[in-house]
């Protein structure tokens, strides 16, 4: 399928889902990612933050153990800036005020910023993905500029309520691949 094909098909699929289901999938996907790959001390994690009326992941499940049982772990999160489809990141902390934006996004305000030199796993949102890495998103680009940016080394992992399709027909050769994409049940390494 299309992107534009998958995007409509896996919004429909999504706003679909109990926000109990969302719930349970959310907790399994969590368990998942400490699972397979437990940061180590010193690592930078960056997770997006959920947009609630779109039934997203609710990564509030990995920040809060993140922030319990790896204290020497540093969260951080985006500021989306809609001009020109970029972000800017900061530490999230347990004090860390946040703001909901137009578009639904909590964003820190008034938060330490850091560059993308200094993130170590990105835990990227999607709505499907292939056998081969590509993700589809929302369509707007602001996670393949971000990725784009990144070190060699950083970590790029998808999280998914939905296991993966064959293949994306229509995959750009500037698109980056994910290095995994975790799923309520699943882990799909692609490094």
């Amino acid at each position: 399928m299309l992107k534009a094909e998958l995007r409509k098909a896996y919004l429909t699929k999504r706003r679909s889902l109990s926000k109990a289901e969302v719930e349970e999938l959310s907790q399994q996907l969590a368990d998942r990612f400490f699972e397979a790959f437990a940061p180590r001390a010193g690592q930078t994690v960056h997770v997006f933050l959920p947009i609630q009326q779109h039934r997203e992941i609710n990564t509030w499940h990995i920040i809060h153990r993140l922030w319990a049982e790896f204290p020497e772990v540093r969260v951080a999160t985006s500021v989306s800036h809609l001009e020109d489809c970029s972000m800017t990141h900061y530490l999230l902390t347990p004090s860390t005020q946040l703001l909901v934006n137009k578009w639904g996004i909590p964003e820190p305000v008034q938060a330490q910023q850091i560059t993308e030199a200094e993130i170590d796993l990105v835990l990227v949102p999607l709505l499907a993905f292939d056998l081969q890495g590509h993700r589809v998103g929302y369509g707007k680009g602001f996670y393949d500029r971000f990725l784009a940016l990144l070190p060699k080394s950083s970590q790029k992992q998808g999280l998914s309520l939905e296991p993966p399709i064959l293949q994306i027909e229509d995959v750009h050769p500037l698109d980056l691949t994910l290095d995994a994409v975790i799923t309520p049940s699943q882990v799909y390494r692609f490094f």
